[in-house]
């Protein structure tokens, strides 16, 4: 169990240690880009007092570098080949670093894929002060019962979202309330762990200190969602290249995630083979002329595809765009199906509030809220970022939804469970005690 309890631990004061210092990376290890902003932090770290969430205090921050750079050896939302990977990390940092002039040591990383999958645990304990301390935090969140995940998994985020005392349900922070029993509910989220190693080790290989890793569904949620959606119930479809990633939040807290290994690489690649083009010409086709609802305009709308064979006929190729309507919209479909079986799987129905936001980078085609609307049967709404001090125009699309969260999460990181002290002998009996043989390796 220690194994990641002090690893999350190292990092969380790696990250606090960092922000004193004024500088952090933040890296988005994306399928089809690799973005790294550079923050600068204004002042140190105020004071954890005003209860559970606030860990990072009110850092007040703003972007000093940014670079963004085509994505290689990812394959949905996961590393598949480490060499091309690290260069490409390398050419974002170095392209950041370069522009904020200054050196960066520690980076926190999302990324999406790795299988991500949501467990609901319930922990209660009897409280012998008759009022609740710090202690008593750490050792009801120690009682909830973790589930036997598998050996190859490991916990990515375990967040407290709900304390009761007693009858009393609905509490942020139960700190100094008086009562007899404590109980606690706690959302967590396990990965495969061979897709996290491999970050790790590209990481290391990049002379960078890890300080944070988050999952790209959950940073996407963060800043794609208003404040009154993350409250009264919604859910955040990130659509990304080679992944899409699904979280659902109520009461400010995440509950759910989920991911569906598809995504827009994959709308390309229908293209592609459907036209017999390149990867890069059919990409350039979806950007300009994509869409999933066709007119009786699109059948007379005529686009080129041109290739450099040296064949005359061939290279002057062209097909309407209701050929090419036809192509996308069926993957599309797809990818919101899968989507609404994991919400309903996931009761998203019994939230008092049912709105959808779409984000990531494949969100962009055009009549895609209308679609979503007719199949996910829900309020729909297209998500950009929150503004960030700094942040170039160029990254405030919704392309950039993750990585922007990821600044947040970073600044004002939720309460995890390794955030309190677990006394020693209330580790839960499964416990995560073989859980990161990969952290412990690497530290």
């Amino acid at each position: 169990m220690t194994g990641l309890y002090q690893a999350q631990r190292a990092m969380r004061n790696m990250r606090r240690a960092a922000i004193q210092r004024g500088v952090v990376a933040i890296l988005d290890v994306g399928t089809s880009k690799i973005a790294c902003l550079v923050l600068k932090f204004d002042g140190g770290v105020a004071a954890r007092e005003d209860g559970l969430g606030s860990m990072a205090g009110q850092s007040q921050f703003r972007v000093i570098g940014a670079a963004t750079t085509r994505s290689r050896g990812v394959r949905f939302g996961e590393i598949d080949a480490i060499p091309e990977t690290e260069r490409a990390i390398r050419t974002a940092v170095q392209a950041a670093q370069k522009m904020a002039q200054t050196r960066v040591d520690h980076v926190i990383a999302c990324f999406a894929g790795a299988r991500p999958r949501s467990y609901g645990l319930a922990g209660e304990i009897t409280l012998p002060a008759g009022q609740v301390s710090e202690q008593d935090v750490g050792r009801v969140l120690a009682a909830c019962d973790v589930p036997d995940f598998g050996e190859s998994r490991e916990v990515l985020h375990a967040h407290p979202v709900n304390f009761a005392i007693d009858h009393r349900s609905g509490m942020n922070d139960p700190r100094g309330h008086v009562g007899n029993r404590l109980a606690a509910d706690m959302h967590l989220v396990t990965i495969d762990t061979p897709a996290v190693q491999n970050l790790l080790y590209c990481i290391k290989r990049c002379d960078l200190e890890l300080a944070g890793l988050a999952s790209s569904a959950y940073v996407s949620g963060i800043s794609a969602l208003v404040e009154d959606e993350q409250e009264l119930g919604a859910a955040s479809i990130d659509m990304g290249g080679g992944s899409t990633g699904i979280s659902v939040f109520i009461k400010k807290h995440m509950i759910f995630t989920d991911a569906v290994r598809l995504g827009g690489d994959h709308v390309t690649a229908d293209i592609s083979k459907g036209f017999h083009v390149p990867m890069s010409v059919a990409e350039r086709i979806k950007t300009y002329h994509g869409g999933v609802f066709a007119t009786g305009m699109d059948d007379r709308e005529m686009i080129e595809i041109g290739a450099d064979c040296g064949d005359w006929d061939k290279d002057r190729r062209t097909v309407s765009r209701t050929e090419l309507i036809g192509i996308i919209r069926p993957r599309v479909e797809e990818i919101l199906e899968e989507a609404r079986a994991m919400l309903d799987a996931a009761g998203f129905d019994q939230l008092p509030s049912q709105q959808i936001v779409l984000t990531g980078g494949a969100s962009q085609l055009p009549g895609l809220d209308g679609l979503a609307a007719r199949i996910l049967g829900q309020n729909v709404r297209l998500g950009r970022p929150l503004r960030v001090q700094g942040l170039p125009q160029a990254a405030t699309g919704p392309a950039f939804s993750s990585i922007v969260g990821l600044s947040l999460f970073a600044a004002h990181p939720q309460d995890e469970w390794w955030d309190f002290e677990i006394p020693a002998e209330r580790y839960p009996a499964r416990s995560l005690r073989r859980a990161v043989k990969w952290f412990r390796d690497n530290w």
